[in-house]
């Protein structure tokens, strides 16, 4: 049997597909499996030992191209998916992963149905809406829908040796996220830090990609620190970025990829959230098989991991930041002790 998954979205999107990966093998041991995604995303499949095939999409090279070319492009994409695939299973909304379903021409087809157009009657199976569930609960409904046997529900990542590090006895701290108004406030990460620095003598090492905002935001936060962490911001790749936080006793950040990277990887996480729901995208414990994000808002715990987020009427807003700010006023404000009293229960 051969099956091709399509997830055209972002990094952390793309990691919470993985339990249906691993269930598809114990479904059916002899399938084939290919991987459809962004290119930017490829390193939460690339080394999965379940998967034959990565297609990369191009998306910042397509941005780039005249119209013509990018036409040229898109047909040489889909002519790559064209074989014969007995399953196709897109999880992605939108008319892209629908059209290059359609392309496929596989004997069965399922995903999220475009809500008008030609490719609205594409699939052959309709998934129900994933925004009532967890993400790593909807990546599975394809089973359900199937009506095929959920084994486990653990969320995976892989990488080479090369990508590890000698460090040892460390608290992880990934402070920024590519939407800066998911961020906490400067001097409460800093605060963070040196509590964990100088009252619990604790190593930290911070991370975050090389991309000049988020260097720019860990640099004020280290102008505000009193402790010295070690810094590893924009020098990681992801895998090394995995690799490292496998090796942390607890991770510390912001609603992110790498937090979810750090769950996948067994680590206890301290997760702040303001704009976005923990009932989708909560950090996942690989132990239990029932998400323990029950509520929309407040403090909330799966397992070996929190969710830190006021309790305020507007929350979760799903909006970039209050009133066009790219802040968000609800982690602002967040209060000092009970992240104290959170770091030393995880710890």
């Amino acid at each position: 049997m051969e099956i091709l998954i399509i997830k055209f979205r972002n990094i952390g999107d793309v990691l919470l597909a993985s339990p249906l990966i691993k269930n598809l093998i114990l479904n059916f041991p002899e399938a084939k499996i290919d991987f459809a995604l962004n290119k930017e995303t490829k390193d939460m499949i690339q080394n999965n030992p379940h998967i034959r095939k990565v297609y990369m999409y191009d998306r910042v090279k397509m941005r780039s191209l005249s119209p013509l070319k990018r036409v040229f492009e898109e047909i040489r994409f889909a002519f790559d998916l064209k074989k014969k695939y007995d399953i196709v299973i897109n999880l992605t909304e939108g008319e892209r992963g629908a059209f290059y379903t359609w392309i496929t021409k596989a004997e069965t087809k399922i995903g999220y149905p475009p809500k008008k157009g030609i490719l609205k009657n594409v699939y052959d199976i309709n998934l129900p809406k994933p925004w009532d569930k967890h993400i790593v609960e909807a990546s599975l409904d394809p089973l359900r829908e199937f009506g095929l046997n959920i084994y486990e529900k653990r969320v995976e990542i892989f990488w080479d040796k090369d990508d590890e590090s000698d460090y040892e006895d460390f608290v992880h701290i990934h402070p920024v996220s590519r939407w800066l108004f998911k961020c906490i406030k400067d001097e409460t990460m800093a605060g963070i830090i040196d509590f964990l620095e100088l009252e619990l003598k604790q190593k930290v090492i911070l991370t975050a990609a090389p991309d000049e905002r988020e260097i720019k935001k860990i640099n004020s936060i280290l102008s505000l620190c009193k402790s010295e962490p070690i810094n590893l911001s924009g020098r990681l790749t992801l895998k090394q970025s995995a690799a490292l936080s496998k090796k942390a006793k607890l991770f510390i950040g912001v609603d992110t990829a790498i937090m979810h990277i750090a769950a996948a990887n067994d680590v206890p996480v301290i997760a702040f959230f303001g704009p976005s729901s923990p009932k989708n995208w909560g950090a996942w414990d690989n132990e239990l098989l029932k998400s323990g994000y029950q509520k929309e808002k407040g403090i909330q715990k799966m397992g070996k991991h929190t969710v830190i987020q006021e309790d305020w009427e507007c929350v979760p807003c799903h909006k970039d930041g209050c009133n066009g700010s790219k802040i968000s006023d609800c982690l602002m404000s967040l209060d000092m002790d009970m992240i104290k009293n959170e770091i030393r229960k995880r710890l």
